[in-house]
């Protein structure tokens, strides 16, 4: 059967597009339903969907918002009703989507950035402590990729020095953690619902808390603060999520077991392929111990190599595999975060991942077939640059 429309890569003439959009038939009916009775803003849907997503991870309550980067920066201000000043520190890692930073500085707090694991794309846990001081309010560990980072270890110090957890789960939907599922580990979980993850209101956010203070600070956050009517309690921000949105939302949940299952199917499927490559790419491996949300195939080039991570994008888009760069070092490769003093060399693993690193789709309407010539593309590059294979 099928399900989803809307694929604008395809359209852009990809053999293999990076991204797609599920829109079911339920979403098409909600959405009608909510332009007929012109009660468009938030609603009834917005809380239904809140209520199905945050049931999905176990969790007791949604807060709905405009996208992930309002859902980071939103659950950074929580943070004020427990005692955080303007100002005070939160620990990110070095290599994510900019957005992660950029929601720190938008709550008034600072970006502490850790470097990361090459193996793994997240943020080392080992050197978190040596960045802890006393302005340290929280530790906001990215599950980039969907590779659940090492909570385990974070949860430890958290506890050991009395900080808060956001986890940044917008590219980890349905990922696991030694039994547990990504977003319902930290104090706080955010989500982007972006039209490239599992569950889209194609633009959207969500945060996870089982905290009753703690999900009354953000439901007045997301809209300007205020508590009841026009009392203004904290200042808030803009960031509601509509009907139509939401809409799409519930679709999505109601097909979220299709989408993961499919989704994995592409992400082990080329996580076995690429196996065949290994001494010259780094690709994410899936431990014993954990499942990784399929957001998307991450490709990271070994040292010594006779190409460029140019050089090898322009043939692998050429050949028609739509990719993405494998994001940056915000605190070295960011003219934006220049005013912060930091040089290139601070983040060398970071640096690293972006200098030479890439990944490609492997969303649910991606065929087998399609990973097939993926992984035949990569093959003939690779002889054709005198590797053997």
């Amino acid at each position: 059967m099928k399900i989803a429309e809307g694929q604008e890569s395809k359209k852009a003439g990809y053999k293999v597009p990076f991204g797609t959009v599920s829109i079911t038939p339920k979403a098409r009916k909600l959405i009608d339903t909510a332009l007929d009775t012109k009660w468009v803003t938030k609603g009834k849907y917005v809380r239904e969907f809140e209520e199905k997503f945050a049931a999905l991870f176990g969790m007791r309550h949604g807060v709905a918002v405009s996208s992930g980067t309002d859902a980071d920066a939103l659950a950074c201000a929580a943070l004020y009703d427990f005692g955080a000043q303007r100002g005070d520190e939160v620990i990110v890692p070095a290599l994510s989507f900019v957005a992660t930073g950029n929601a720190v500085f938008q709550a008034g707090l600072t970006p502490v950035f850790v470097d990361i694991r090459r193996d793994t794309l997240n943020i080392d846990p080992d050197l978190i402590e040596a960045k802890i001081t006393k302005r340290t309010r929280a530790i906001m560990p990215v599950h980039l990729m969907g590779k659940p980072a090492a909570m385990d270890k974070i949860l430890a110090l958290a506890q050991k020095h009395g900080l808060k957890i956001i986890e940044d789960a917008a590219e980890a939907h349905g990922a696991e953690y030694r039994g547990r599922k990504i977003g319902s580990i930290g104090d706080m979980s955010c989500f982007s619902l972006y039209a490239a993850h599992i569950v889209t209101t194609i633009e959207g956010g969500m945060i996870l808390t089982n905290c009753d203070k703690t999900v009354e600070a953000l439901r007045s956050l997301r809209n300007h603060g205020m508590a009841g009517k026009f009392t203004f309690q904290r200042i808030g921000f803009s960031a509601k999520m509509n009907e139509l949105e939401a809409a799409v939302g519930l679709g999505n949940i109601e097909i979220f077991a299709h989408i993961l299952e499919t989704r994995r199917r592409n992400m082990l499927y080329l996580i076995d392929k690429f196996r065949r490559f290994d001494k010259y790419f780094i690709t994410l491996k899936e431990e014993a111990y954990e499942k990784l949300g399929p957001h998307a195939f991450s490709i990271v080039l070994r040292e010594g190599l006779n190409f460029t991570k140019d050089e090898f994008v322009a043939h692998i888009e050429g050949q028609g595999i739509d990719s993405r760069n494998l994001f940056y070092s915000m605190p070295t490769q960011c003219p934006s975060y220049a005013f912060l003093g930091h040089r290139l060399g601070e983040f060398p693993e970071a640096e690293y991942c972006s200098d030479h690193g890439t990944h490609i789709g492997i969303h649910q309407d991606i065929e087998v077939g399609q990973l097939d010539y993926v992984v035949e593309v990569v093959e003939r590059f690779m002889k054709s640059t005198g590797y053997s294979i």
